[in-house]
């Protein structure tokens, strides 16, 4: 009877020892940084994915040996068995289980970029989009116009209604997403240019404010330049003055232009040629950024009504036209 005792104290303390050992273990595992080498891993989870094999994952990741009964233990005693999302997450060096567990359990998933350039067409636009591989394409193959559906704007036309922006999203996002936020970015943007527009802006719109800030967009990458650019093209619409502005032009000629205008071109009638008409083109020709929207709602003063390029860049202002023809000579034709 004795020894049945002796036999039994010792398994207990076996127990106890081996119970202090693997809960020390355990707590080991829990909180030291898995061992990732020198470079951040990626460990990509997918929708509906489970905790065995997202457990599988990990280890296939980060070389991790731990028992899977050990990352069980952890998501039981932290609340996120059945509350792991799924997404991209990055393991560095000094990541643990239960840090990595917790940041599931947030979804402090890895967030990409896509930026939308100033000056884009919309067609640019739709190609740089489905370029994206980490998004989930749903707008291959459809016209513009279903495009526009898609995002709630059945019946607008989608020319220069997408604000130049750099847009942050997570794998597998779609891209109607984002372009529903550049949409609406958009329209909040120049909803609030025209509210703070000069007064005797010759603008009847909004939309209008849109289609010019679009030119001047296209007529200089020149911060400092805009908002002059801007008051040559105000001032031509209050005389009335024909814009003639190249760019309007070659977005008239369409996918045919060459990169070469010729006097054929400004002769050639569309409807986007302010050479030969009045006013602005009917739709915007590009993506303008908010600097652009900005110049427009607030031109600069001034008197002039011609510009030429330097060709370095910048632009040379004239208020007449033998000034400008002077300008044309010095800049253009030596």
């Amino acid at each position: 009877m004795r020894a049945i005792k002796r036999l039994f104290l010792l398994l207990l303390l076996a127990g106890i020892v081996a119970g202090i050992f693997l809960y020390r273990d355990y707590r080991r595992f829990a909180d030291t940084p898995m061992q990732l080498g020198t470079h951040e891993l990626v460990l990509d989870v997918n929708l509906g994915t489970s905790f065995r094999s997202i457990v599988r994952k990990i280890k296939a990741a980060t070389g991790n040996d731990a028992s899977w009964w050990y990352w069980r233990m952890l998501a039981h005693e932290m609340g996120v068995l059945d509350g792991l999302h799924a997404g991209e997450y990055a393991l560095t060096q000094i990541v643990t289980p239960r840090v990595l567990l917790q940041r599931m359990a947030d979804g402090d998933v890895i967030h990409h970029q896509f930026t939308i350039i100033e000056g884009w067409r919309f067609k640019e636009l739709r190609i740089a989009l489905a370029k994206e591989s980490k998004l989930e394409h749903t707008l291959d193959g459809l016209s513009d116009a279903d495009v526009m559906t898609r995002i709630g704007a059945e019946g607008v036309l989608p020319e220069g209604r997408f604000l130049p922006e750099t847009y942050s999203f997570v794998r597998r996002q779609k891209d109607v997403d984002v372009l529903k936020r550049a949409y609406k970015a958009m329209q909040t943007q120049l909803a609030k240019r025209w509210s703070e527009r000069d007064p005797t802006l010759p603008l009847g719109s909004a939309d209008e404010l849109l289609t010019l800030a679009s030119i001047v967009e296209k007529e200089t990458g020149r911060a400092a330049e805009r908002p002059r650019i801007a008051g040559v093209f105000v001032r031509r619409l209050k005389i009335p003055m024909m814009l003639q502005t190249d760019p309007t032009v070659i977005y008239g000629i369409g996918d045919s232009f060459n990169g070469n205008l010729t006097r054929r071109h400004l002769e050639t009638d569309t409807p986007f040629n302010t050479y030969p008409r009045f006013g602005l083109p009917p739709t915007p020709i590009a993506l303008p950024g908010d600097a652009a929207l900005r110049a427009v709602s607030r031109p600069a003063d001034g008197d002039a009504l011609y510009f030429v390029a330097k060709g370095n860049g910048e632009h040379a202002f004239s208020a007449t036209l033998a000034e400008h023809n002077r300008a044309v000579r010095e800049y253009q034709l030596r």
